[in-house]
């Protein structure tokens, strides 16, 4: 069953948003993959968000550039933990737009948020998540951080 939901505002976010998916892949969580625009499909974005908990998903992650109004949006239509992953489009501020557009939530309709492009922190946070009740994901999180201990040691070993 596709526990994480990861959505986004246009196909030309999916090579950022792949990241979310091969992380989740890793761990062996499924995960719904689909583009809802918070502008040019209010109306798909509006169900998805609103039945996204009965079909079985449990987080959602949300990328979007420019105005970046997605995440915030789905935020504001369901109660599921909602991650925000700004994205560095082709007419973005430098980025600036993205991040603040998803950061500066109001008050009760809060969107975790992540780096720019940083779907893969996104996918950690959403294993993260369902790791607290699922023992599976745990240790495989367990191993992942064990992983990057070890590569700091050998990068360090490397060194000398």
């Amino acid at each position: 069953m596709k526990q994480v939901g990861i959505i986004m505002g246009s196909k030309s976010d999916l090579p950022v948003m792949q990241k979310a998916i091969d992380i989740l892949k890793e761990f062996g969580i499924a995960s719904d993959i689909k583009i809802v625009s918070a502008h040019r499909t209010p109306e798909i974005m509006f169900e998805y968000a609103k039945n996204a908990r009965t079909n079985g998903i449990k987080v959602i992650i949300a990328g979007a550039g420019g105005a970046a109004h997605l995440p915030g949006m789905v935020a504001s239509i369901s109660t599921l933990p909602i991650i925000g992953v700004p994205i560095k489009s082709r007419n973005s501020i430098d980025g600036w737009d993205s991040i603040l557009s998803i950061l500066q939530m109001p008050e009760g309709v809060p969107v975790a948020t992540v780096a720019l492009n940083g779907a893969s922190n996104a996918g950690i946070i959403a294993a993260q998540i369902l790791g607290i009740e699922n023992s599976a994901i745990f240790k495989k999180l367990s191993q992942y951080k064990e992983r990057l201990k070890e590569k700091v040691i050998k990068t360090n070993k490397d060194l000398m």
